[in-house]
């Protein structure tokens, strides 16, 4: 039975059989990351009417990827995310799109359809379970494993947190009037100058690097504790002043190892679900009828 992860996307998600990004690529946002095939999440939620494009079957084995398909994605993209993808983006859910597709008409070649005619994602979820089944786990060894978990160390060392304070400043926030404001503060100004305050608190770096840009999770990194200074994020420059910092603490492996077993093996069956299914649409001729911008 498939088993999706966590996200780990990953569950959300959860995209090539290491990656959805192309070498050299800025790295893929952790829902986009993962090997697990998407479309066992994102079937049903991502794509609620490609149904009716499956049902256009002139050849079954000539797969049209249309402007219809191209406006599906970008709108349930909008509406999810309150954004159009980006071009990087796009790609990989065309591909999760691709692969729901691959394993539908897998799925009505076997004829696992039968008492699901309508119901599209119990199609593919059929056929992935016949892929599934004729899976085979590679076995490994302690020594292995801890390779497995140096590779991906990132995910289990804990890192640096960070207590820190946004003071809001009524008005222009311009680089010149925010640090006007940071030495106002520093000099103490009538509480009511920090009317706007806000708190956070053992934030770690990686989510701060996502929220505000990497300049401003390094310069908060390199502030000085209980000094307000001012710090440009991606969209403004802000009055910042950072509390504490929590050190990064190095993961273990002999105190994770049964948790690095389990995501071994969720990870290596994610890879070989992901090639199997590329494998089979080889069989099938995709024809790309998206405009170009």
């Amino acid at each position: 039975m498939p088993r999706p992860l966590s996200d780990s996307p990953a569950a959300a998600a959860a995209a090539a059989p290491a990656s959805l990004a192309g070498g050299g690529s800025p790295p893929l946002p952790a829902w986009l990351r993962e090997p697990l095939l998407h479309f066992v999440v994102l079937g049903a939620l991502l794509f609620g009417v490609d149904h009716v494009l499956g049902a256009r079957l002139d050849d079954p084995r000539t797969i049209v990827v249309d402007a219809t398909v191209a406006k599906e994605i970008r709108d349930t993209f909008q509406d999810g995310r309150g954004r159009q993808p980006d071009a990087q983006e796009f790609k990989a859910l065309r591909q999760v799109w691709l692969d729901n597709e691959v394993l539908y008409r897998e799925g009505l070649a076997l004829q696992v359809d039968k008492g699901d005619q309508s119901i599209r994602d119990r199609v593919i979820f059929k056929a992935l379970s016949v892929v599934d089944a004729s899976m085979k786990l590679p076995a490994i060894d302690d020594a292995a494993l801890r390779m497995w978990f140096e590779a991906h160390r990132a995910k289990y060392d804990e890192p640096a947190r960070f207590d820190f304070q946004e003071a809001a400043l009524d008005g222009e926030a311009s680089e010149a009037a925010v640090r006007d404001f940071a030495k106002a503060l520093n000099a103490g100004v009538p509480g009511d100058a920090k009317a706007g305050l806000r708190v956070f608190k053992g934030r770690p770096r990686g989510n701060i690097a996502q929220s505000y840009g990497e300049d401003f999770a390094q310069g908060l990194a390199d502030a000085t504790p209980g000094e307000w200074r001012a710090l440009k994020s991606t969209d403004a420059w802000r009055a910042i002043r950072l509390d504490a910092v929590t050190p990064a603490k190095a993961a273990t492996f002999e105190n994770l190892r049964g948790v690095v077993s389990q995501d071994w093996v969720d990870a290596t069956a994610s890879e070989q679900r992901t090639a199997a299914v590329r494998a089979l649409a080889k069989k099938y001729t995709v024809r790309d009828e998206v405009p170009r911008p």
